[in-house]
């Protein structure tokens, strides 16, 4: 009897795991509503349709003299909730200039958001990608890259078996296959971001769910030794400790294709928070290197890493990353439990809440939800009319 009970309790906390990622495909309703409403405004509205930047500002879109930072996102929330908490705690907001690129539904949302709530000092740029002409090379490229990861997060997510999820066993990673994030265009476009700003050649690049809390203009300053990514890799919280995961949660280890000069249970870099030298990257063979692999996992019937955006680019980016403070990230704030403490959670630069219980999901943890939601402008109208939040 008792051993009865015991797997139906292992059972019912696999079913509830998998819910859990299953919940974080969804579109709050509130989300949805904001988006139409918006969409509306950018009909019916001249000023939610002017210019974004401003014509006197136009210039400081190429200009390098200026901190850049770019956003791939289709979340109009999120993507304010990340530039408003830049510019808060920035000491010279006039400096920065936001790139938000997001996809054709979301364009004119996204735009009539940052029109009607015009930033003080800083510069926004709102680009759908419907705008972008880029070349048959460039073209064909992102349509490989997407199909194959497509392939890769259909091929677990179709093989995904409760027998299979051993609780806290090893194949807890493939449920990454429900994450929004494994299909996401916005996501995998990261590695594009070259073609996308080819003017620019210093940008820092923020995922949609962060929350920045300190001055981040150093980061621009940084000697990165030739490297083409700023990222942390080191821990705050001290040797054998990993800020996220470690290689071998990413790579499959025991083929042969993966590099045997890689240690397995070395740490991996920490995206959602980097500062990219452009001008490096193009030098390089990055993006080139990256398709390599996803044809390489394509061929080998996608057994070389789990499912997710980061496995392919640690492959791709290796021996191209800078370490930088622990301090400037910190991660993993989407999962269910965090080891970093209060002290840690404050003194971080930015907060990172990777992981399916993002902070406008109601399956977003409580306890650090309100580090996000109080960069929520609650005041305005279609906020309100929209009930986010609530």
């Amino acid at each position: 009897m008792l051993l009865g009970m015991e797997q139906k309790v292992q059972s019912a906390k696999k079913r509830e795991l998998m819910y859990w990622y299953l919940a974080s495909r969804g579109v709050p309703k509130s989300l949805h509503c904001l988006c139409l409403k918006l969409a509306e405004e950018y009909a019916v509205n001249a000023m939610a349709r002017s210019c974004l930047p401003p014509p006197e500002h136009v210039s400081r879109l190429a200009d390098t003299s200026f901190n850049h930072i770019v956003l791939l996102t289709d979340n109009v929330l999120a993507a304010s909730v990340v530039i408003s908490s830049t510019v808060e705690n920035a000491a010279n907001p006039e400096k920065l200039v936001f790139h938000i690129v997001t996809d054709k539904k979301t364009y004119s949302p996204m735009h009539a958001w940052f029109a009607t709530n015009t930033l003080k000092s800083a510069v926004v740029e709102v680009k759908g990608l419907h705008q972008y002409d880029w070349s048959q090379e460039v073209n064909v490229g992102v349509k490989q890259m997407l199909e194959i990861h497509h392939l890769i997060c259909s091929h677990y997510y179709n093989n995904l078996k409760e027998n299979d999820l051993d609780y806290g066993g090893e194949h807890q990673n493939f449920l990454e296959a429900l994450s929004p994030s494994c299909l996401s265009l916005m996501n995998h476009l990261r590695i594009y971001i070259p073609e996308l700003f080819p003017e620019l050649n210093k940008i820092a690049f923020l995922d949609d769910d962060v929350v920045v809390q300190h001055d981040i203009s150093s980061l621009w300053t940084l000697d990165l030794n030739g490297k083409i990514v700023g990222a942390v890799v080191d821990s705050w919280c001290g040797e054998n400790c990993c800020p996220g995961r470690k290689y071998k949660d990413y790579l499959n280890f025991s083929h042969p294709v993966i590099p045997s000069h890689l240690d397995q249970d070395s740490c991996a870099w920490l995206s959602g928070m980097n500062i990219f030298d452009l001008e490096a990257w193009r030098r390089s063979n990055i993006t080139s290197s990256y398709h390599k692999w996803l044809k390489l996992s394509l061929n080998s019937g996608f057994t070389l890493w789990q499912p997710g955006v980061l496995p392919p680019s640690l492959l791709a980016f290796q021996g191209h990353v800078h370490p930088i403070d622990p301090l400037w990230q910190v991660a993993g704030l989407g999962y269910r439990s965090s080891s970093a403490g209060g002290q840690i959670l404050e003194a971080a630069a930015v907060l990172h809440f990777n992981g399916p219980a993002k902070p406008w999901l109601e399956i977003g943890s409580p306890e650090v939800r309100s580090l996000w939601s109080r960069h929520v402008n609650f005041s305005n109208s279609f906020i309100q009319k929209c009930r986010v939040l609530h």
